[in-house]
């Protein structure tokens, strides 16, 4: 009989020690089967963006439809300004419906660095990392993996947060001070929603858009917008307001170790939606999206489009400049 217990004992030891630990290369190995069965995906949450002390809010909405077609809503959600990022065979749009933009880009977004919101980048990310961390809570299993965001050096890492079931949560990206700069609360995830191929094409992906709002045309850029940020050893040498058909532009120029060139504009609403062919890949900044090459920067924010060049900034010193460029000018 004591032969018996003693049997036992060890069998339930076994049962506890061996093949029911379920471990992080597991966890990993089931999501990367997860997302690769996956046909399409319908994702919906909340993007928070943390700069300078302001913080802006987004919806977000994601489709996607094997094998690469991607479709991405960003709303933020203070004035309703919706952009949609599109992928497709034709290329990469980012489309602007209040002001009848669609800017047309040949790049290789998604797979160019980290995407906060595309589960495929965050099993990339979790995959490629070698020296990861995982640790399990009671609700959440959640793995800390170092991020590729070139154009950003100050995003070194993540936190990705997945369920029980293996549906992700949420995710934070840290700089190095282990500040929070981006984060995303994953409201709902559908697994097998149903997509036609139109849907990721132009015309069909501008009938979704939430609001046809439109940003009220401004007239005269009454104040210039000058950047917080400055490299060590430029300065401000120049500035010339030049009168445009429909408001007005200001040229800045900055000279110095660092020169670099700010072009400020009134933006124009075009009458119909035109597609414009832009250089570059498209980049998160602030509250829009904008298009970064190696030696500049353009977005448009609250009517205002802008233009950052320079021949010895890196792309890490223009967002810098960029991102200090956050205060509301004053227009009539």
């Amino acid at each position: 009989m004591k032969k018996v217990y003693f049997f036992i004992l060890i069998g339930l030891l076994l049962m506890v020690t061996g093949c029911g630990k379920y471990t992080q290369a597991d966890i990993t190995k089931d999501l990367e089967k997860k997302i690769q069965k996956l046909s399409a995906y319908k994702l919906e949450g909340n993007l928070e963006i943390l700069n300078n002390e302001e913080t802006y809010n987004y919806d977000v909405d994601v489709s996607y439809k094997k094998p690469d077609l991607f479709k991405v809503s960003l709303t933020n959600t203070s004035n309703n300004y919706e952009q949609i990022i599109l992928k497709n065979k034709d290329g990469i749009y980012v489309l602007t419906p209040s002001l009848n933009k669609s800017f047309k880009f040949q790049s290789d977004w998604p797979n160019n660095n980290s995407q906060i919101y595309l589960l495929q980048s965050i099993i990339e990310d979790i995959k490629n990392d070698t020296n990861k961390s995982f640790k399990e809570t009671e609700d959440n299993y959640i793995f800390t993996v170092k991020v590729n965001y070139p154009n950003n050096k100050k995003l070194v890492k993540q936190d990705i947060y997945f369920d029980k079931k293996l549906n992700l949560k949420k995710v934070k990206v840290y700089n190095d001070n282990g500040i929070a700069l981006m984060s995303l609360k994953v409201k709902d995830i559908d697994y097998s929603p149903t997509f036609k191929s139109s849907s990721f094409q132009v015309k069909e992906a501008l009938k979704t858009v939430k609001t046809n709002e439109k940003v009220e045309q401004t007239g005269n850029l009454e104040d210039t917008i000058y950047p917080f940020a400055l490299p060590t050893g430029t300065k401000l040498v120049s500035e010339e307001k030049v009168k445009k058909t429909d408001g007005n532009r200001i040229i800045m120029t900055f000279d110095g170790d660092k020169p670099f060139l700010l072009v400020e504009e009134t933006a124009n609403i075009e009458d119909e939606m035109t597609i414009i062919p832009t250089y570059g890949e498209p980049y998160m900044l602030m509250d829009t999206v904008g298009a970064m090459t190696d030696n500049s920067l353009t977005w448009t924010s609250n009517g205002i489009e802008y233009y950052l060049v320079s021949d010895v900034l890196n792309q890490n010193e223009l967002l810098e400049i960029a991102q200090s460029i956050n205060v509301l000018p004053t227009m009539k």
